[in-house]
């Protein structure tokens, strides 16, 4: 029979009748007993749990970057991946066991800015509506530092036209929306493009007399951005920071015809599959296809 010794006297006394006394269960009192003498349970690492175990979540999480045709994919992104593997977890639980084991995409460091002209949120409704042109430099073996420019949907964020040239001449500049109007609109005509905006920085290439005319020309409108504010231009400015990222700073190219292949491979990966967070986790190439499915069918 299990007893208990008195503090005050000493004296040896049965559970049973110190809980008879005091009132209390005796299965309490071993139930309390019990907890104190057993072992220790591990604590529980913080942060959401699921069915999957943080190992088997880590292997999925190295798999997903392994498998995704991007460089440096943050933590909302592979969460994304997950989803569309079907696998469901937190967001959170995925930034943890990244940052944990070593997987967080490198940070960049902001530069610090004065008052914005605008928070930069020029996203229309519809596509096809606005679009975002812009150059940037690369470099080949044969013919040294060469343009490339491109045209970017800002309501679908899908890459509508690319172009590589020797020089970055307002001709060139042109390519990309030429390519653009072409897939969407059909042809290069007069008023071909009828109710699109051309956003644009104050480059001489696009200030040009000859490219605002062609612009004009196609049915389209001059859209400059404000100056020193690259944010009124964010969809742009946003693609050519993947490029480089992806194409440009990794790869080495020997001729500016090589870097146009690749560049026109490359929009065909990012289109189909980047995954735009506005736009629930879909790639730009599905949001336009989902809304062409919401337009009314032609008589």
């Amino acid at each position: 029979m299990s007893t208990v010794i008195s503090i005050s006297t000493r004296r040896r006394y049965g559970v049973a009748r110190i809980c008879r006394i005091w009132g209390v269960a005796r299965a309490g009192v071993y139930r309390r007993r019990g907890a104190a003498e057993a072992p220790p349970t591990p604590r529980r690492r913080p942060g959401p749990q699921g069915p999957m175990s943080d190992t088997d979540l880590v292997e999925a999480i190295r798999q997903a970057l392994t498998d995704s045709p991007f460089h440096g994919e943050g933590y909302r992104k592979v969460w994304a991946r997950l989803r569309h593997a079907g696998l469901r977890t937190s967001k959170e639980r995925v930034r943890r066991l990244m940052r944990q084991n070593g997987l967080q995409a490198a940070t960049r460091m902001g530069r610090p800015r004065g008052p914005r002209n605008h928070d930069g949120t020029i996203i229309p409704e519809t596509i096809d509506t606005m679009w975002g042109t812009d150059m940037t430099a690369a470099f080949t073996v044969e013919h040294g530092q060469v343009a490339v420019f491109i045209a970017v949907d800002h309501c679908s964020a899908e890459c509508v036209g690319i172009h590589a040239a020797l020089d970055g001449t307002r001709h060139e500049a042109l390519e990309p929306v030429r390519q653009g109007v072409t897939e969407r609109f059909g042809s290069i005509e007069k008023d071909a493009a009828a109710g699109l905006g051309i956003r644009h920085d104050h480059g001489s290439q696009y200030m040009s007399r000859d490219f605002q005319k062609e612009i004009i020309w196609l049915g389209a409108t001059s859209s400059p951005a404000f100056v020193r504010a690259p944010e009124g231009n964010g969809c742009a400015e946003r693609f050519i920071r993947t490029l480089k990222e992806n194409l440009l700073w990794v790869r080495t190219f020997r001729t500016v015809e090589e870097l146009r292949l690749a560049l026109i491979d490359f929009r065909r990966t990012y289109n189909e599959n980047w995954l735009i967070e506005r736009h629930k986790h879909r790639s730009p190439a599905q949001f336009r296809r989902d809304q062409m499915d919401k337009l009314p069918l032609a008589a």
